[in-house]
């Protein structure tokens, strides 16, 4: 199985969220359900069916976590220097040539990806289109809403 590459900060993240489901969450869904169970007949009780499904979920999430971080290559882009570059880990300021709007984005591992943190997946169609490109140059990508141009404005490995 190939090392699938996580941010420092990523990795302590999802350490937390890990640990949380454990300590915190699965508990407490055991006591619902326990709780649910004495109410009486499981067939019709809403309860009970909607805590095993949050039971299942947290399961879910315990388990991709677990997996993820045992092959997780940690990286840490505070010690990168790629003089510019656009690597696994920098922090890009964008511009949109097509209206003029800025953005940044951190680019991470698929397994802490998240857009409403402005971290995008490595293997994201933006991150693939800017790694090895440099503070100043353009490029284009192909979005679900078509064709998008930017310009990398600064790059920085915090």
């Amino acid at each position: 199985m190939q090392r699938a590459p996580l941010t420092k900060t990523g990795s302590e993240r999802l350490r937390s969220e890990l640990e949380k489901l454990k300590s915190v969450d699965r508990p407490a869904v055991i006591a619902a359900i326990a709780e649910a169970r004495e109410h009486g007949d499981l067939k019709e009780n809403a309860e009970y069916t909607a805590a095993r499904e949050q039971q299942g979920f947290i399961e879910g999430r315990i388990a991709l976590l677990e997996a993820g971080l045992s092959f997780a290559q940690i990286i840490d882009p505070a010690k990168l220097n790629p003089a510019g570059k656009v690597v696994f880990g920098a922090t890009v300021e964008l511009e949109d040539e097509d209206n003029g709007g800025s953005v940044t984005y951190q680019i991470v591992g698929d397994l802490e990806a998240d857009i409403r943190q402005n971290l995008i997946a490595v293997s994201s169609p933006i991150a693939r289109a800017m790694i090895g490109k440099f503070e100043g140059d353009s490029f284009a990508f192909t979005a679900p809403a078509g064709e998008r141009n930017y310009e990398i404005v600064s790059v920085r490995y915090a």
